[in-house]
């Protein structure tokens, strides 16, 4: 169950920054710093709320995946691959978090293993699934609808 909990703190941390960054103008760096500094807060002020587990953790997995929602909306702009990119942030800190106990720069290293991943799964999904030409949904808009036989 802990494990469920900091998935969903990952995709909400993703997904929360891209939001404040992006939609409300405050700036990437702004944005993560500010929500991250809340959650630190709170879990500061209520560490008896949650497991000592889950105190300790959200608060990283929460700043750490802000990381990757600081993303340029140029590059990912769907709710949907921020949510995927939260999720697999969340599993590799899950999974390698004991590794890298005593390094600089784990939650930025892992961040931007998500973001890479992301974009890859975009640029296959642009190259294998297409969107279907503007013509084919013109002529659906006027009432002739595509066989798909070639005339």
């Amino acid at each position: 169950m802990e494990i469920v909990v900091l998935i969903f703190t990952g995709i909400a941390g993703v997904i929360l920054t891209f939001i404040t960054g992006n939609l409300l103008q405050q700036g990437a760096v702004r944005a993560s710093a500010g929500l991250s500094l809340l959650i630190a807060l709170f879990f500061y002020f209520f560490p008896n709320l949650l497991s000592e587990y889950l105190t300790h953790h959200i608060p990283f997995v929460f700043f750490g995946a802000s990381f990757v929602g600081m993303v340029s909306k140029n590059l990912v702009s769907t709710y949907w691959a921020l949510g995927i990119s939260g999720i697999i942030f969340s599993l590799i800190y899950i999974n390698t978090g004991p590794y890298f106990e005593g390094f600089g720069g784990a939650l930025g290293t892992t961040a931007s293993i998500s973001v890479i991943v992301i974009l890859g799964i975009i640029i296959l999904q642009k190259k294998f699934f297409p969107k279907r030409e503007i013509e084919d949904n013109k002529s659906i808009t006027s009432g002739n609808f595509p066989t798909g036989r070639k005339d």
